[in-house]
């Protein structure tokens, strides 16, 4: 945290949010607004100005109001960038399925709609709808469930499309497991995993080909049906790439099948379309690839595992509905901007706090942990003023974040993640 702060009054001077000698540096000015909305997401201009004053700096709500201008959004995208481009992970979590392999990466995306005044900084998808908004943000991220290393969040515009996103390409430890929704499908990046000896487990996407091993190409309906309840074969995916992969099915209740089509004809009809026989026929198959050897992965916990990709959008929901990384106060567009990214540097940061004090524990809560983490915002306002040493203030958090009052309660009827990971049995030697 310290390192990223430090770097944040040259950003100023390059982006001219300084132009002169001011007591409030690029420094203090990101520190109160990354400190004040960790603190309090609501926080108004008296709160931040309180916060200021806590680090030193004398200055009114209206006087720091005024900062909020086109060159404090740029100093603080910069510092979001600086934030992100650090790699921190914790000791593994202590569940044995996901220490099977390096990390176990989740990647998905968010948006959060701006001001239509913002669009020529982040374009939205147009329209006219809210989530239609003529400006938009995309927030990109990676999660590795193991270590909880982050990646991102990356920015791009609301209309980008997921998979032409730089985190789609990056390349993975060997060893490590990405999991990802069909917005990430593409037979390529599978075969790049591959050949990093890494592994992927995904959703089929409907119309890709499949082979069987005697290049024939199968009739993926009839041969579900022909050989369920259950599926694990190996096949090959791709008219050109013939990518081998395990194909994992399993049929899915009638109650779970209606509600797929009709989510189907309901996308379908937005786009005024209408779903073909084969995709409805399909939605009773819950249908996954992967190249994970049955050795180390079998059909069930691959299930249960697929499962866990939710964690991300938990992630994603306690940055919004606790950090509020998508609610502001203000109605000035610029002001608005400098919020976003400085609620997301506060979720960085809180993110690299959570990871030092109880990643490693199975059952721990994140909504809990964080609600933690947001109480000690006024020790570290004083760690980063030099009032108090930040090691003392970080053991003690830790001690905070370890104890019982940020673990999960056990479920008996609707376990949670962790238990259903906990509950697998080890794998079987080949």
């Amino acid at each position: 945290m310290q390192n990223v702060f430090s770097q944040a009054n040259a950003i100023a001077r390059q982006t001219g949010f300084v132009q002169r000698a001011s007591k409030l540096t690029g420094e203090r000015f990101v520190q109160t607004l990354v400190l004040a909305w960790l603190k309090e997401p609501q926080a108004t201009r008296e709160a931040l100005a309180q916060m200021a004053a806590s680090l030193g700096v004398s200055i009114t709500p209206q006087g720091l109001s005024d900062r909020f201008s086109e060159s404090a959004a740029s100093l603080l995208h910069q510092i979001l960038e600086q934030a992100v481009s650090h790699i921190i992970a914790a000791d593994p979590v202590a569940i044995p399925l996901l220490q099977r392999f390096s990390a176990v990466v989740l990647l998905d995306s968010t948006v959060v709609v701006l001001p239509n005044e913002l669009a020529p900084v982040w374009r939205g998808c147009g329209g006219r709808t809210e989530e239609n908004s003529q400006a938009a943000v995309k927030l990109q991220v990676g999660l590795d469930l193991l270590g909880g290393r982050l990646q991102g969040p990356q920015l791009s515009d609301g209309r980008a499309h997921d998979a032409g996103c730089p985190l789609q390409k990056t390349a993975l430890p060997q060893g490590a497991l990405r999991l990802t929704d069909l917005g990430y499908f593409s037979l390529e990046v599978f075969r790049q995993q591959a050949e990093q000896e890494a592994y992927f487990l995904s959703r089929l996407e409907a119309g890709t080909a499949v082979f069987d091993s005697e290049q024939e190409r199968l009739d993926l309906l009839t041969f579900l049906q022909e050989h369920g309840p259950s599926v694990d074969t190996c096949v090959e995916l791709g008219v050109h790439h013939h990518l081998p992969v395990r194909l994992l099915a399993i049929r899915v209740s009638e109650a779970v099948a209606n509600e797929r089509r009709r989510k189907l004809r309901a996308e379908a009809k937005r786009k005024g379309q209408m779903p073909s026989k084969v995709r409805l026929a399909l939605a009773e198959w819950t249908i996954y690839v992967t190249n994970v050897p049955l050795e180390l992965l079998s059909l069930d916990e691959a299930l249960i595992l697929a499962r866990a990709r939710w964690q991300i959008e938990l992630l994603f929901k306690l940055w919004k509905q606790q950090g509020q990384i998508d609610e502001w106060r203000s109605q000035k567009p610029w002001a608005i901007l400098c919020e976003v990214y400085a609620k997301l540097i506060a979720m960085v940061f809180q993110h690299w706090l959570l990871l030092l004090g109880c990643w490693q524990l199975p059952d721990r809560s994140l909504v809990k942990a964080s609600q933690a983490v947001r109480t000690f915002a006024p020790l570290l306002t004083s760690a980063l003023s030099g009032l108090a040493p930040l090691s003392a203030v970080l053991e003690r958090l830790q001690a905070i974040l370890q104890g019982c009052r940020s673990r999960m309660n056990p479920r008996k009827k609707h376990p949670n993640t962790y238990q259903r990971l906990l509950a697998l049995d080890p794998p079987k030697a080949a």
